[in-house]
């Protein structure tokens, strides 16, 4: 049961109402923005929520258990409140979002109806969708190990140990040339054998992108140059003569561990545990190895 407060309890026992909603959103930069439904700006708890963003909620349903509750936000995108920019930037991905239903005639007549988070957004010209997930979400998150054969620390990482910041595993290059949105051809690279940079990350230093980061698919040479092609497309189109700096890949197993990095003793996985092959094989009568004693593998 939800307890209004007072002051908010006695509007909506009048005979009229006047109820808005608005939403919240903390990006984990630190920017905050709002948005309302109601066709003017409100100040909520001192955040201004502006309206005419064409803002809309679905309803929420709640039920008994741990699923986690979800509905969809929808609006319009633009420079001043959600750009187009911002959200193929990740700038949005992870935020927190909070609901609150206001008396929009004195807006500190408020209550938080929901708190959640920013899931997957879904566009369509300059309209969005983006899902709100319930915090419940989190319980739907793996907590603690697995028992797995790949490393599941992550590159560079205090559990890894690596250091990225040393000259033989970091790089700073140039575009030469852009092949499309998501591939480009690379100076500066030409020291670095085939696939050192797979799996790595990119950080653009100048350019429409200065500042952003993107993983990179594959790392090759071939006779036109040193090629690179990044998992995701940038925000801005890329172009001949942005400088950025590139990170070593890991594949997360074991002899690249061992060969690349000379970091087995820091490896985070179980590259010795049996697969299913070895759990689910039986015992055939005349093949080696079936005389009583344990598998060793």
């Amino acid at each position: 049961m939800r307890t209004l407060p007072e002051t908010l309890a006695a509007a909506l026992a009048g005979g009229a109402t006047t109820l808005a909603r608005c939403w919240i959103v903390r990006r984990r930069d630190g920017v905050v923005v709002g948005f309302t439904e109601h066709d003017a700006d409100l100040d909520v708890a001192g955040i201004l929520c502006r309206a005419g963003a064409g803002f809309d909620g679905s309803e929420v349903t709640s039920s008994l258990g741990f699923a986690a509750d979800a509905h969809e936000l929808a609006g319009a995108l633009a420079d001043d409140t959600l750009s187009e920019d911002d959200l193929a930037a990740g700038r949005f991905d992870g935020a927190t979002i909070e609901l609150w239903l206001v008396d929009w005639s004195a807006p500190e007549r408020r209550v938080l109806l929901r708190a959640g988070e920013l899931g997957e957004v879904t566009r369509t010209g300059a309209a969005f969708t983006v899902e709100v997930r319930a915090l419940a979400c989190r319980l739907d998150e793996t907590r603690g190990r697995l028992y797995t054969a790949a490393c599941d620390a992550d590159l560079g990482d205090g559990r890894c140990g690596v250091d990225l910041a040393t000259a033989t595993f970091r790089a700073a290059g140039t575009v030469a040339s852009v092949s499309s949105a998501t591939r480009l051809l690379a100076g500066g690279l030409a020291a670095f054998a085939d696939g050192w940079f797979t799996g790595g990350r990119l950080v653009w230093q100048s350019g429409a992108n200065a500042g952003l980061a993107v993983e990179i698919r594959t790392h090759r040479t071939d006779a036109a140059g040193v090629a690179l092609a990044l998992w995701q497309k940038p925000p801005q189109p890329m172009a001949a003569g942005d400088a950025f700096v590139l990170s070593a890949g890991c594949d997360k197993r074991f002899s690249t561990c061992r060969d690349r990095f000379a970091n087995a003793v820091n490896f985070r996985g179980f590259p010795h545990i049996p697969g299913n092959d070895v759990v689910i094989r039986y015992a055939v009568a005349g093949e080696p190895g079936n005389d009583g004693r344990a598998r060793s593998s």
